[in-house]
């Protein structure tokens, strides 16, 4: 069976705990058996980060330590998936950059606050992508620095392992990041 580990905590605005306990049983219902631990101390057991096949960070903000930082990279670098949505991984230990070089980019601001505007699909071939239209929201919209050899679901590995641009690299495809914006007072 698929092993998954979910790390929940940081800002409280973004309801981590809350949010998790929506994810982690369709990940479980996915064939995973799932473990969700409220500290980045989960991090510091390498052997049972190399055991994962996901990690799902839900953590907004909020530092991290350097034995836990490495003990995420080691695992990410090793072959496990890394995924996470809105600030509970783009703006997550908002001054490691290392942290950023995985993730491929830090959120920066809400250009507008909340306003329309539409979330164009660019590749319509991608798996993750296919099938989906072109949908309006009424949000914040989510403004990052990022990586700018980041493509669909590779690029920042390419850059953060110290090779050049457009190589494939062995973990291309273990990462996501959904970005987009959330009504305020709805968690996320």
């Amino acid at each position: 069976m698929k092993k998954a580990l979910f790390v929940w905590g940081g800002w409280d605005g973004h309801e981590p705990k809350q949010c998790t306990d929506i994810f982690a049983p369709l990940v479980k219902a996915a064939g995973y058996d799932v473990e969700v631990r409220d500290t980045l101390d989960a991090y510091l057991d390498q052997a049972k980060m190399s055991a994962y096949d996901l990690i799902v960070q839900c953590w907004t903000m909020g530092t991290i330590t350097h034995d836990q930082l490495v003990g995420l990279q080691k695992a990410v670098q090793g072959g496990v998936g890394f995924a996470g949505w809105h600030g509970g991984a783009g703006d997550s230990f908002r001054n490691e950059t290392e942290y950023q070089f995985m993730v491929g980019g830090q959120w920066v601001a809400h250009p507008g606050g909340v306003i329309d505007y539409t979330v164009n699909i660019t590749n319509h071939t991608d798996p993750i992508t296919a099938g989906l239209k072109d949908f309006k929201m009424h949000s914040e919209q989510y403004y990052m620095h990022v990586d700018q050899h980041v493509r669909g679901r590779r690029g920042p590995v390419d850059r953060w392992l110290g090779r050049a641009g457009g190589l494939e690299a062995p973990l291309g495809g273990r990462q996501g990041l959904l970005r987009l914006g959330r009504p305020r007072g709805q968690g996320f």
